[in-house]
């Protein structure tokens, strides 16, 4: 079945827990025992209502004062897709947190309280959204009850909203509006009766008609090998196969390849998923591949088409989301950690500082602190095989590893 990774992001009390506790419970995907704490806790808070929001916020903190903080991942399935939600913190000081949970995501669901409209930090979602190259944003309008179902209201934030698309420098964005309330399950998983004026799908409606064509930014195949399979059995004496993830696109038997860094060229002999064989190995398949010569090929080492290579650079410059209380400065050194390999790197120029609520850049900047998003040069200490971030998501983003402590500190988008 399908998987759909959703992130989402909103402003604090936007409802966005309480959005995705209403297509938990309308969806039937919550456990009796959890429905059962809902209702109780629901009744000793003397609400008249449930409180879905408590489906989803697992810290003691974050029930207590109603807010999210941490990066929570939601799962459950319908008949036609499985999904997984990141329900993403939406206070400015948790920017790191959403960058993360929108990392993996292909698509978005920003919401927007009715009665606020566009708000500043729903620059920062939106701009969050551009920067990771997410295709399908749904602009979920929230809270329509509280302003007595008005079409006017919608059509004014759908103006505004529109306004700051013009500022996106990502153009392949789909963006859809739905007017919704999550307390009372308007337009969520059905269709509202009090927003007749409303004749598109709801939310779930629409999460379930996308097509891997929409959410998905089409590149080139890269196959990172992963490990090297040498069974040594008897029936299998000579087997050498390379186990890995397609990403990008999509390899076939006969594919003219090339194994990087070593530039050896052969071409795709076989394709298997277990001991079933396969013409085609689809993007996001885990599969092993052999090959035609008896070629030297290692684990971090990338099977490319041969009329498609990446770059291969000892240097390239990125956007960095920094995530650590320690601040990078000119001259710091790290592990940069991309696909399966891990390279030794020196900060070499911080270019500017990017104001995520597309309010402009900050220039002279000798450092960046946490929650910063920043244009910063690395130098390397060998070469790696990459793309820029807005051709393919996967072969063109990076983590940064603390080398004395081995913590993340960073994530990185090439540009």
């Amino acid at each position: 079945m399908e998987v759909l990774k959703i992130a989402t992001a909103g402003s604090v009390d936007d409802g966005k827990s309480t959005l995705i506790g209403r297509i938990l419970y309308d969806t039937k995907s919550l456990t009796t025992d959890k429905l059962e704490a809902i209702e109780k806790t629901s009744k000793q808070k003397g609400y008249d209502y449930l409180d879905f929001s408590l489906a989803t916020d697992g810290l003691v903190a974050e029930r207590e004062q109603g807010i999210t903080i941490d990066v929570a991942h939601i799962y459950f399935s319908t008949g036609k897709k499985s999904y997984i939600i990141a329900d993403t913190p939406g206070h400015v000081e948790y920017t790191r947190n959403m960058v993360t949970g929108a990392s993996t995501s292909q698509a978005s669901i920003i919401l927007i309280d009715a009665r606020k409209g566009v708000i500043e930090q729903t620059n920062r979602h939106f701009f969050i959204n551009n920067l990771l190259r997410i295709k399908d944003v749904v602009v979920t309008i929230n809270k329509m009850d509280l302003v007595d179902y008005s079409e006017t209201v919608y059509n004014k934030i759908k103006a505004d909203f529109s306004e700051l698309m013009s500022k996106r420098d990502y153009q392949d964005q789909k963006i859809t509006f739905i007017p919704v309330s999550a307390l009372k399950g308007d337009n969520v998983v059905n269709k509202s009766k009090n927003m007749p004026w409303y004749t598109g799908d709801s939310l779930l409606e629409h999460l379930e008609k996308l097509d891997k064509k929409d959410i998905f930014n089409v590149g080139t195949p890269r196959f990172p090998v992963q490990y090297v399979i040498r069974p040594k059995t008897e029936d299998f004496h000579d087997f050498r196969g390379y186990a890995g993830k397609v990403y990008g696109g999509e390899l076939s038997v006969g594919d003219a390849v090339v194994v990087l860094p070593s530039q050896t060229k052969s071409k795709i002999k076989d394709i298997y998923f277990y001991d079933q064989k396969y013409q085609t190995a689809s993007r996001r398949s885990s599969v092993t591949i052999t090959l035609e010569d008896d070629i030297n090929v290692s684990r971090g080492d990338m099977i490319v088409l041969e009329n498609d290579l990446p770059t291969i650079d000892k240097q390239f410059t990125a956007n960095v989301c920094w995530m650590d209380s320690k601040q990078l400065t000119v001259g710091g050194k790290y592990v940069v950690q991309h696909g399966v390999n891990k390279v030794l790197a020196k900060v070499d120029a911080i270019h500017h500082k990017i104001h995520p609520d597309y309010s402009g850049i900050e220039t002279n900047v000798s450092e960046i602190g946490v929650n910063d998003i920043a244009s910063v040069t690395f130098k390397l200490n060998k070469p790696i095989f990459y793309d820029k971030f807005s051709n393919h998501r996967t072969n063109g983003s990076f983590i940064l590893i603390d080398t004395q402590s081995n913590s993340t500190v960073g994530a990185g988008f090439i540009q």
